[in-house]
């Protein structure tokens, strides 16, 4: 028989589950709604971009001629509730070595759209089945200069509780980032000097887990973080 500070534990855990799933479905719908809006696009992206800024990052033709690539912001439960898995690139003989980002990669001639080229790159790069992703909508491409690509970024959500397993080959490790911890980022951003192709910049920066999150990805997170200001 089942004690009675027993049987209270399950209903707890039960409790916080369905509170969870339906904070977790709220949510979804909510990010739906608001990424059929308007995107803020430029304004909602400068924010967090590095300075002296590169107008070629604004600019649409170099962005139409550029290499096409995809990233994903994906929304998943986790131990600590709703979570976000970022990154640790591997050390590479490459301009994003190291860096922290979201899963995403360049788009295969294969590829029929870049939101299949999200689903299978976060399958490749973190474990997560690409058929178990739903895709809910994409925020503004970005053009990033240094390596000629263009990134849109999508964001989706898994109802599974992931079970990640990373490629060493590309990632370093996972950095996963609550939710609670990605929206108290809003309005809050420091700024740090980089040596970066023998230029010295200053670039604002988020920090998560107690990495920082600079550049293209940082600029991914202000513009999804002003549409979630504006929704909510």
């Amino acid at each position: 028989m089942i004690s009675e500070k027993g049987l209270n534990a399950i209903q707890a855990f039960f409790s916080h589950h369905e509170r969870l799933t339906m904070e977790f479905i709220e949510l979804i719908k909510v990010l739906e709604a608001g990424l059929q809006q308007p995107l803020p696009g430029r304004a909602g992206q400068v924010r967090m971009a590095p300075i002296p800024l590169e107008e070629e990052r604004f600019d649409q033709g170099r962005s139409a001629q550029a290499r096409k690539g995809a990233v994903l912001l994906l929304f998943c439960s986790g131990p600590e509730g709703i979570m976000i898995p970022f990154i640790k690139r591997a050390i590479y003989e490459g301009v994003h070595s190291g860096q922290i980002a979201l899963p995403g990669g360049k788009m295969d001639p294969e590829d029929p759209d870049l939101s299949y080229t999200a689903r299978r790159e976060t399958e490749e790069e973190i474990g997560v089945d690409r058929k178990s992703i739903s895709i809910i909508g994409a925020l503004s491409d970005l053009y990033i200069p240094p390596s000629n690509f263009s990134v849109r970024p999508f964001v989706g959500y898994t109802s599974d509780t992931p079970v990640f397993n990373i490629d060493p080959r590309e990632v370093d490790r996972l950095v996963p980032c609550s939710l609670e911890t990605l929206l108290h980022r809003e309005g809050k951003k420091e700024q740090l000097e980089i040596n970066t192709r023998g230029t010295t910049i200053k670039a604002p920066y988020y920090e998560i887990n107690n990495e920082v999150v600079w550049g293209a990805t940082a600029m991914i997170l202000s513009e999804f973080l002003t549409i979630w200001k504006k929704i909510r």
